[in-house]
């Protein structure tokens, strides 16, 4: 029979045993293995840091064998100089972030792949070396025709052209870090089903994330939760360049939740893109327009933003080119100035929400916008326009509205203006101030409504 006393004498030492355990526990390595498990080891086939071409041989014969049979392989850290290393259908490569190194060292992309149903790539640094992969080579990393990419916790750093370039393909581009691309830190073309998520990009030459299509059509895609900074506009231009995120002819695209700093051009830039919606981002410190929906787009609802420091807050423009069909509300606008990154075609810098051409901007707040707080179409180019329920403070002129014959409908009411040194509600020709101030006496212009305005 076991006594009482030795039954707490074993519970003591059991409970003893536990404690004693948790320290040692702790000083366990931090990474876990639990995805490795099951993975072929590449150290034990041949692939070796500094192994030079013999270790990217290996490392493509073992993944293709590892990809026949559903294995997983993984790549030991350590740096891997090599170029070239083609993936096939199927490989899902493993390491050990920010130690796992594949180093660019020759010609063409670093890693790429072709016409894959499914390619797995997790824990990698993929350093371009600084170098410039070649003129048939448009990034380090260059995937086409995968339906299903998944890229998660890899670094893409010090590439000659772009980071990551992705055509027709799928998946999921998440919890990556891309910097120091002398390109695009993205670029992703005729994608289907594709997601770009709680990425950070910093440091890009001519722009952050990109989603293009070769011809207009439904893309689907999804960047949402990225963290972007300071993209750059080395090839100039007025906007072709310098964009944080810059969706062109891809409709049906949600841009939401991601947090811009220091674009030298736009942080959201929509154009011909339809069926956009941009909401809940956080834009500061934008060298032209922060968001823009532009040229031939049929919808657009940009709703929830918050821009501080830029040339031009919001523009949902281009009626002469088709753009039309927007929502603009509860977004804050503050900070703007009167100059921009360029001086050619005689811009206008310096306001805060502008529209076109059936659109309704209400709910809105713009502060410190020294052109103009609101402003409504260009010359004839203005078609039902309604702005309600907006706050403007400390503006050159509280709304700017085209009064040149052949211009459309516009309701502007029930807003309020505060400080606007030029007026509350002045009509223009073109870019010229060409009426006083519409808030009391607007009934020679017919396409006008005007009414319920607070001014002070």
């Amino acid at each position: 029979m076991i006594s009482k006393r030795r039954l707490l004498t074993g519970l003591v030492a059991t409970a003893s045993a536990t404690v004693f355990a948790r320290p040692l526990a702790a000083q366990s390595p931090v990474i876990s293995n639990g995805d490795l498990r099951g993975s072929i080891d590449a150290s034990a086939h041949g692939v070796a840091p500094a192994g030079g071409e013999t270790a990217r041989r290996n490392l493509e014969h073992l993944l293709t064998d590892a990809a026949r049979r559903n294995i997983p392989v993984f790549l030991p850290p350590g740096d891997y100089p090599m170029s070239g290393l083609d993936l096939p259908d199927g490989a899902r490569l493993i390491g050990v972030a920010t130690a796992t190194r594949l180093i660019h060292s020759g010609r063409g992309p670093l890693l790429r792949a072709d016409s894959a149903r499914r390619i797995e790539l997790s824990g990698l640094v993929i350093d371009g070396a600084d170098r410039t992969p070649g003129e048939d080579a448009p990034a380090i990393a260059h995937f086409r025709g995968v339906a299903d990419l998944v890229i998660e916790d890899c670094d893409m750093v010090n590439t000659g052209k772009t980071g990551l370039h992705l055509e027709t393909c799928g998946g999921r581009i998440a919890r990556n870090r891309v910097s120091r691309a002398a390109e695009y830190g993205l670029y992703a073309v005729n994608s289907s089903g594709l997601s770009v998520t709680d990425n950070v990009v910093a440091d890009c030459g001519n722009g952050g994330i990109l989603i293009h299509r070769w011809e207009k059509g439904k893309d689907g895609t999804i960047v949402s939760g990225n963290r972007i900074s300071r993209t750059g506009a080395s090839n100039g231009g007025t906007g072709q360049y310098g964009n944080a995120i810059n969706l062109y002819r891809a409709h049906d695209v949600i841009v939401s939740g991601n947090h811009i700093s220091d674009s030298a051009f736009s942080a959201i830039r929509a154009n011909s893109a339809s069926n956009a919606i941009i909401s809940g981002n956080h834009c500061t410190t934008s060298g032209e327009t922060a968001i823009y929906a532009e040229f031939s787009f049929e919808g657009a609802m940009i709703s929830g933003n918050l821009v501080d420091g830029a040339a031009n807050g919001i523009s949902v423009v281009n009626f002469n080119e088709g753009g039309r069909l927007a929502t603009v509300s509860n977004n804050i606008v503050r900070n703007l100035r009167l100059t921009g990154p360029y001086t050619v075609e005689d811009p206008i810098f310096g306001v805060g929400i502008s529209a076109e051409a059936d659109t309704a901007v209400t709910g809105n707040v713009v502060e410190n916008a020294p052109y103009s707080g609101l402003a409504f179409g260009f010359g004839p180019y203005l078609r039902n326009v309604a702005a309600t329920g907006n706050v403007v403070r400390d503006a050159g002129v509280g709304c700017a509205v085209t009064v040149v014959e052949g211009a459309g409908d516009a309701i502007i009411a029930n807003n309020i203006f505060q400080g606007a040194r030029r007026g509350a509600i002045v009509g223009y020709r073109w870019r010229e101030a060409s009426t006083e101030d519409l808030t009391s006496g607007a009934e020679r212009f017919s396409h006008l409504t005007i009414a319920g305005n607070r001014v002070s």
